[in-house]
């Protein structure tokens, strides 16, 4: 690929409709960041483009949860989350807003010229209405059961335990969230993006041109979309809350977010231009400019085969690299807004940042942690003693005591000056460490191009690893006790800690893309401007002048104390607590149990047809990727069979093994998840809930009917 003449870089567009957490910021913001850095460090014509997206169904929804409304939310959260983004040292060159008279414009506009232009296609079908709101339900006011995980409150647009992306049709059971009823059936006509239409473009674009580049996550979860036979999706869609589809007569129709919100990134471009007096069309427009996405994997759909597809009948050029995180779970379990199990944003900088012994260094602590466990090939976790481990054991025992060593030595044995290199003593030592910070240089660069940061910042921290093995290795402390004798020991002290010096200058242009305050309190102490930070200075021994006079050492890490740490593991705890109290509906006054009411009367020979024989689970385990779902192995007198069962969430593969149990033998095979379940178990649920087994008073022959 040829070297682009520009980069556009953007980052998904969260919704303003809360605290954005440290999943979100390992997802996106932070590679796009390091990436942005990184390229502007090299004098890269870059602009790096966000905003927040306020269309999302999420927006009312949460304005009804706190008894307000949808501009009240976005202009309440928007500055918090760019503000956020900020302390934590993402560099946005605009954070624009979806909600802005701009992008209305602008998404009209793209929608208007594909209408125009015949590309879209109309169709009337039946929605979900709520007869109650008297209203059409958006994917996000419909919950139901998953059917791909059994979580009972997955969204009709995706389902947050499993990450599937689903349409409402999908959901087992579902219910409106406006009024808790069985929505109906009910004809509206939108407007749809033919998908289908567009297959044979994709398969080749995607697989062909980008199949060997981008990530493998991307590229599989693309080629299963794409195999699975592609559909057309509407692009509009019944709400009072949105951009309004620009056409006569399409009263209480807005542009479906998903279609919207991507439009905000041209509609940001537009807005950074005019705020800096530039041209925003060539970073759409022109071939030659390298368009990046960086994103999390629920948004992998979106960015590599519809907003592409969009692109191309608008006449817009075509991402270079979608660039796909997983996701990041929280101390064994995944993150989780309506349970309170997360670490926001906003509460890290409120309890490291804004502290009295935090500040910006502790910014650059999560920032570093975050990129060491970076989710880029698959789930990661964080856990608040990886963080302390990574902090002490790695930022301050080796990348920050490396740098105040060769400052503390060089103020006490070079008299706080740079000290010259003397090429003619120079040992094999010296040379590889030489060899080693040049190399360093190399693989960090080849990894950023490559969005490997994970390995880019392993590679930074390993040279001031290697650093303090070189250090350890000369010992210039020891040297200096034979000045007396032997004046020729100092320019032995003097090479070792010019080139201690020297690294040190290529480290701090290296972290810089990762830890930027870091890199800044760097030059502060070696009195030297931002310009040293361009990436065409690092590889070299040159950046330092010789005599120059640097400033004493400050320490750039503090260590995290383990009280710090059980402090935030007990908050997390009693979050979550607080949480699941505040959902679960206080006991009712005593009264007589609520049973199920009785079903359709049948007559004899219906039951007949059943039959029911005792059986013994003589082994069981959980099935995987279902929570709720256990694998039975039940011996059956005549034969052994395997029964899946949904009694996961109230017994363990121990407890069940051994019991005797009453099977329906006699019903068809079903698969679930793969497995072929062949009978089922007959349970009891008792008024709170609970179940229990069927099961003979004493003991029975496995195999014996029961009548």
């Amino acid at each position: 690929m040829s070297t682009p003449k520009r980069y556009l870089i953007t980052a998904a567009l969260p919704y303003a409709n809360g605290l954005k957490h440290i999943g979100h910021l390992a997802g996106a913001y932070l590679p796009a960041d390091v990436y942005n850095r990184f390229l502007k460090a090299q004098l890269k014509e870059v602009v790096f483009v966000c905003g927040s997206d306020e269309h999302g169904t999420a927006i009312p929804i949460q304005a009804k949860k706190e008894g307000t409304t949808a501009q009240a939310i976005i202009d309440k959260y928007h500055p918090i989350i760019e503000q956020n983004f900020r302390t934590l040292g993402i560099e946005f060159d605009i954070y624009h807003r979806t909600s802005s008279e701009l992008h209305h414009t602008t998404a009209q506009e793209f929608f208007t010229k594909l209408h125009t232009d015949g590309k879209l296609i109309t169709k009337t079908t039946e929605q979900y209405f709520d007869e109650e709101a008297n209203t059409f339900l958006a994917d996000r006011y419909i919950q139901g059961t998953c059917p791909n995980c059994g979580y009972e409150h997955a969204y009709g647009d995706q389902c947050e335990k499993c990450g599937t992306s689903l349409s409402p049709e999908l959901l087992i059971n579902p219910v409106s969230t406006l009024s808790g009823k069985t929505p109906i059936k009910k004809e509206t006509s939108h407007w749809y993006l033919p998908l289908n239409e567009h297959e044979a473009f994709l398969q080749d674009w995607i697989l062909n041109t980008h199949g060997a580049d981008w990530r493998a996550n991307v590229v599989g979860q693309c080629k299963s979309w794409i195999d699975g036979g592609l559909q057309p999706r509407a692009v509009t869609r019944d709400l009072d809350w949105g951009v309004q589809v620009p056409v006569k007569d399409a009263v209480g129709k807005v542009l479906y977010v998903w279609f919207d919100a991507p439009i905000g990134y041209i509609s940001a471009t537009k807005q950074w231009a005019l705020n800096t007096g530039k041209d925003w069309q060539p970073y759409w427009n022109d071939a030659d400019t390298q368009l990046v996405h960086f994103i999390g994997k629920d948004n992998i759909v979106f960015h590599a085969i519809i907003f592409p597809v969009m692109l191309k009948l608008h006449g817009n050029i075509l991402p270079s690299f979608v660039t796909s995180n997983e996701f990041m779970n929280l101390e064994g379990d995944k993150m989780s807004t309506s349970r309170n199990w997360k670490l926001e944003m906003e509460d890290y900088i409120n309890d490291f940042v804004n502290k009295e012994n935090g500040g910006a260094a502790m910014a650059d602590a999560l920032r570093y942690y975050l990129t060491a466990i970076a989710p880029e090939t698959k789930d990661s976790e964080f856990t608040w003693k990886g963080f302390q481990d990574a902090v002490n054991n790695e930022l301050v025992a080796v990348f920050g005591n490396y740098v105040n060593r060769t400052f503390v030595l060089m103020h006490k044995l070079c008299k706080g000056k740079v000290p010259p290199l003397h090429t003619a003593v120079l040992t094999d030592a010296d040379e590889q460490f030489i060899q080693a910070i040049a190399q360093t240089t190399q693989k960090v660069t080849s990894l950023l191009e490559q969005f490997k940061f994970r390995d880019a910042q392993f590679e930074v921290i390993d040279l001031a690893r290697k650093g303090n093995k070189y250090m350890q290795e000369k010992e210039p402390w020891i040297v200096a006790k034979t000045l007396a004798e032997n004046p020729a020991a100092q320019q032995v002290i003097d090479n070792c800690l010019h080139l201690c010096l020297q690294s040190c200058a290529n480290l701090a242009i290296l972290i810089n893309p990762f830890l930027p305050h870091t890199a800044k309190q760097m030059l502060y102490m070696m009195k030297v401007v931002e310009k040293m930070l361009e990436w065409k200075n690092a590889g070299t021994i040159r950046l330092l002048k010789v005599g120059y006079s640097l400033r004493e050492p400050q320490l750039l890490f503090r260590k995290i104390d383990d009280e710090e740490i059980t402090y935030q593991i007990q908050k997390l705890h009693a979050m979550s607590e607080a949480a699941k109290a505040a959902s679960t509906p206080p006991p009712a006054e005593e009264q007589a149990p609520n049973y199920a009411p009785v079903k359709p009367e049948i007559v004899f020979d219906d039951f007949a047809k059943i039959d029911l024989r005792v059986g013994t689970i003589v082994a069981a385990e959980k099935v995987k990727k279902a929570d709720k779902l256990l694998q039975l192995t039940v011996d059956m007198g005549f034969e052994t069979r395997t029964i899946v069962s949904g009694i996961a969430l109230h017994f363990t593969p121990e407890q069940v093994v051994g019991q005797q149990v009453t099977v329906v033998t006699n019903l068809a095979p079903r698969t679930m998840r793969g497995i072929e379940s062949a009978g089922m178990i007959l349970m009891a649920e008792n008024a709170d809930g609970t179940l229990v087994f069927v099961q003979p008073a004493q003991a029975t022959a496995a195999g014996s009917t029961v009548s």
